[in-house]
């Protein structure tokens, strides 16, 4: 039996239905490397097999999402702790170890190798029942918004091929009242026919908005084509259905928002974090998945780094002051400061008079709206450590 070590280093290949982990000692020499079933039992053994190796264990993984959360979860049960080396790193270093063949058991070696060289990894925790519900509730809706886009894309489509004038008329991604008259009216021959008294009152039936005015405008584009295009009966089927299909999704988008408002509320920071102007309970819900634990970040500069709020230099030789955008950060993290600045400056306040500011410098408008988000991820830190909700004027400090 080998001499059991005092320390080594676990790299795992994640993957959906299985891993590949690999074990090397300080020397860099692979003790133990094998597939593991992404399954309870498997995992469990190989779990004991590595920690029989040695006294501690180094665990590194390149995959933090839902493909090791089973792995996550049984080391942390275990007091194992594991960071996250990102796939970039390993492909990178991949070419720093002789060979040039790609297998999971020499990514495993890589991850495990680059996590013994550098100590400056992520360590990743497994979240607590309320931010899991919020990342499963957050991630549906992206998904639900996705297929959203998708149908309504596919629908101003068909519709342009058979009734250019109609797809013209409304804007049907943001036009409730126009989806419901596609449920029912596809064709300029049917819009005719019915007339405007009749298809104001079969849409205020409906519950639509300003029914006479969208009864109007399609009567209008009914009136400006008179030829029948080919495929108008099957496509007027594709576009009632396609309409049903997005008010449906709708609904359904207006439940997670309702479920995602409430859990969010349930959430100790939900109060201060919701005070900041142009943070509504989505985007807050979105911040605790994409920030994690909030007491990690030391300062307010590590919270904007985090979101690729802060350039990073690029100086070599006399060229100075050279900055970048930066390549690894949170991309979903970013776009909740840069929505959320962007909603901000549409009313008045202190958020849209910066913005103004930066616009009078010379920023563009994206310029101007990431130094905005760069600007409210410190008074976002700022009010998180404090304990307090954001009020427009700045808080009064305690005389010495």
């Amino acid at each position: 039996m080998s001499e059991r070590k005092a320390q080594v280093w676990v790299g795992v290949d994640a993957g959906k239905g299985h891993h590949w982990a690999a074990v090397v000692d300080e020397t860099g020499a692979t003790l133990w490397s094998k597939k593991i079933d992404n399954d309870e039992s498997a995992i469990l053994t190989a779990l004991g097999e590595v920690l029989s190796l040695a006294d501690q264990a180094h665990w590194a993984v390149d995959i933090s999402g839902t493909s090791s959360a089973l792995l996550l979860a049984l080391l942390a049960a275990h007091g194992q702790r594991a960071v996250y080396v990102p796939g970039r790193t390993v492909n990178r270093m991949s070419g720093a170890y002789r060979g040039e063949a790609k297998t999971d058991a020499r990514d495993a070696y890589v991850i495990a190798e680059t996590a013994r060289h550098r100590n400056d990894f992520a360590a990743i925790d497994v979240p607590a029942q309320l931010a899991a519900d919020l990342a499963l509730l957050t991630a549906h809706r992206t998904d639900l918004m996705a297929d959203r886009v998708r149908m309504i894309n596919r629908l101003r489509d068909v519709l342009t091929g058979v009734f250019p004038a109609l797809e013209r008329a409304f804007d049907y991604s943001a036009h409730k009242g126009a989806l419901v008259l596609l449920t029912g009216y596809q064709t300029p021959a049917a819009i005719r026919r019915r007339g405007r008294a009749r298809l104001t009152a079969w849409l205020a039936n409906r519950g639509v908005r300003g029914a006479d005015m969208v009864a109007a405008t399609a009567l209008e584009a009914a009136q400006a084509q008179q030829t029948v295009l080919p495929g108008e009966e099957v496509a007027s089927r594709l576009v009632a259905d396609l309409a049903a299909q997005t008010l449906a999704l709708d609904d359904r988008v207006k439940r997670i928002d309702k479920q995602i408002r409430e859990t969010f509320r349930s959430h100790p920071h939900a109060e201060i974090i919701e005070s900041l102007p142009g943070m509504g309970p989505i985007l807050g819900a979105e911040f605790i998945v994409a920030a994690g634990d909030l007491s990690a970040y030391t300062d307010a500069g590590h919270l904007a780094s985090a979101a690729g709020l802060v350039p990073v230099p690029r100086d070599s030789g006399r060229r100075t002051g050279n900055l970048h955008r930066p390549k690894r950060y949170s991309r979903r993290l970013r776009r909740v400061f840069y929505m959320s600045a962007q909603s901000s400056i549409v009313r008045e306040g202190p958020n849209r008079d910066f913005y103004l500011k930066k616009r009078s410098e010379g920023c563009k408008h994206v310029q101007a709206v990431i130094a905005l988000a760069r600007r409210r991820a410190g008074v976002l830190w700022a009010l998180l450590r404090d304990g307090r909700i954001f009020t427009s004027a700045p808080p009064v400090t305690q005389a010495a």
